[in-house]
């Protein structure tokens, strides 16, 4: 059963990691698809055939999320090119970890344009269509370190905190609107950027979750799926936790 049949989606950040893991299960399940990608057009153009093969209508775009101009300019083009935006799910995000004394005011504001405007950009640049169309699901990638705080990510962790308060307003503002807007918060996620931790670490971080394991980019987007679907139609302003009980 294809859960998002004729839905047609934004994925910021797609072209790798979790982004790109929505991207290939939201293909599955039969949505449109426009990612955007910050640099590495050929990663993003062999991601493009990939999906493809799903029969459903596929493409990229360079765009950077953090820029307010950016955002409005993209979510002119995929309307043009796609007639309507059903999903908003913005998963663009950065880390520049550091402890305070040690962390420079850039590598602050940095991690927050990318990590929290980004969010205020895209859901301000899709709002109008949503409105009009009097549906829409709005996904925020946010993460467990967002819930609880992490020792050498107050950057990190204040970006993911904000994404949680700003879509629980999101939530109250657009949903006499029929528009939801509900928050992810992924535990320790296996990806391109753990695979270059040491393995030792990585064992340490899987005997401390409750299911033994680090959760796969595809854990992230089935949670994505069901909050894309009509199956999530009552569900709005909520934060799931994909963490393997990290947080229990």
């Amino acid at each position: 059963m294809k859960l998002l049949e004729g839905k047609t989606a934004i994925i910021t950040g797609g072209s790798r990691g979790i982004g790109k893991g929505i991207a290939l299960v939201f293909a599955q399940h039969g949505a449109n698809i426009a990612f955007t990608y910050s640099s590495s057009v050929e990663s993003a153009k062999s991601l493009e055939k990939e999906l493809s093969i799903h029969g459903v209508k596929i493409q990229s775009y360079q765009s950077n999320a953090a820029d307010y101009n950016e955002s409005q300019d993209l979510v002119e083009n995929v309307l043009t090119d796609f007639g309507s935006i059903d999903v908003l799910v913005n998963n663009a995000g950065i880390t520049k970890d550091n402890l305070l004394m040690r962390m420079g005011e850039e590598d602050f504001d940095k991690v927050i344009e990318v990590n929290l405007k980004s969010v205020f950009n895209m859901t301000k640049a899709v709002q109008r269509t949503m409105l009009k169309q009097r549906k829409g699901s709005i996904i925020n990638m946010s993460s467990v370190v967002g819930v609880k705080g992490n020792a050498g990510q107050s950057n990190y962790a204040a970006s993911k905190a904000g994404i949680i308060g700003f879509s629980k307003s999101i939530a109250l503002e657009l949903g006499s609107r029929n528009i939801r807007s509900n928050v992810i918060a992924p535990g320790f996620i296996e990806t391109e950027m753990t695979a270059k931790l040491d393995e030792k670490t990585v064992d340490i971080w899987r005997n401390s979750i409750p299911l033994k394991r680090g959760g796969s980019p595809e854990d992230v987007a089935n949670a994505c799926v069901f909050l894309a679907s009509d199956l999530s139609a009552y569900i709005t302003g909520q934060i799931l936790n994909v963490d393997g009980g990290m947080l229990t």
